[in-house]
This record gives structure tokens, C-alpha cells and sequence, in this order.
């Protein structure tokens, strides 16, 4: 049993709220938008950290972490990108590998809108936690945190926050 902390679009920023919960993770995941690497160097200090490079971030940014990060976590298969759509509007630098070998799990950030939807064409789940710094458009700042139990994706949470 893994429990998971989701979250993206830091955009440079985070703050004693975000890290008490991954304290209480057992890995944080960042779907990019990273801004400055004080932010992840802030989150690894404590938990394991799987993350992706988003749109925003620079070159060091770049050479630490991947454009897409796939993985197995227990036995969930996990896709993570920055800029992957929606089903079934997918990136189109992705629709037709995800259409071919789809995760189980698929989560993108970059809308700074929050999202959890169900590909049952894919038989995916897709999540986006939306944006958890204070750049951009958002009214909240939202993360997500989940367990995954073996094959089972399980007590997903938002966790909001006013900007």
C-alpha cells in the first residue's frame, strides 16, 4: 500500500500547508510546472519524489526530471505528463501512444483546473490536481492524495486551499 500526494503547477511556490502533507505521504508526484527546483529539493528533503518537467520550467529543471514519467507503482501502471488533455481529447503529441498502451492510471497538470475523470474507452483513470501555487487564473489551490492498494486506486482526497 502506497499513499500517494498529487500534485502540480507550483510554479516556484510552496509553503508549510502543502509540506505537512508530504509528511504524511509515502511519495509525492508532480505532474510539472515546477518553477523554481527549491520547491521539489523542499519536497525530496522528505518523501521520494517522482516528477515531470512542464512548460515553465528551465533547463535545470529539464535535465533532472523527464517530459513523461511512466512507471508501476504496486501494480498500477502510471503515466505522468505535464500537457495531456483530457479523454477523450488527448495532446496529440500522445493520443496515439495512449490509444496503443494506456496507463492505468493517467495524470497530467497544466489547466490548473482539477479534474478526475474515468476513460472507459481506455479503461483509464485520469486525474489532474489542479495548481497548487498561486500563479495563474485559479480560485483555490488544490492537490490530490490517493492510496494505491496492489491494483486498486483507493480514498481519493482533494485537498483545497484558499489563494
Amino acid at each position: 500500500m502506497q499513499r500517494i500526494l498529487l500534485l502540480s503547477d507550483t510554479h516556484s511556490y510552496i509553503d508549510d500547508k502543502v509540506l505537512k502533507y508530504v509528511k504524511q505521504a509515502d511519495e509525492v508526484w508532480h505532474a510539472g510546472d515546477i518553477g523554481d527546483l527549491s520547491v521539489t529539493d523542499s519536497i525530496k528533503s522528505l518523501k521520494p519524489l517522482r516528477a515531470v518537467y512542464g512548460n515553465i520550467d528551465d533547463a535545470s529543471a529539464r535535465a533532472e526530471f523527464p517530459l513523461h514519467n511512466r512507471f508501476k507503482c504496486e501494480d498500477v501502471d502510471v503515466w505522468i505528463t505535464h500537457i495531456g488533455g483530457y479523454p477523450p481529447k488527448y495532446n496529440n503529441r500522445i493520443k496515439d501512444e495512449i490509444k496503443i498502451n494506456a496507463p492505468d492510471l493517467f495524470i497530467c497538470g497544466h489547466s490548473h483546473i482539477l479534474k478526475v475523470i474515468p476513460d472507459k474507452k481506455l479503461n483509464l483513470l485520469h486525474m489532474n490536481p489542479g495548481a497548487i501555487g498561486k500563479h495563474g487564473f485559479h480560485k483555490a489551490r488544490t492537490m490530490l492524495r490517493f492510496v494505491i492498494d496492489g491494483g486498486n486506486i483507493k480514498n481519493l482526497e482533494i485537498i483545497e486551499f484558499k489563494r
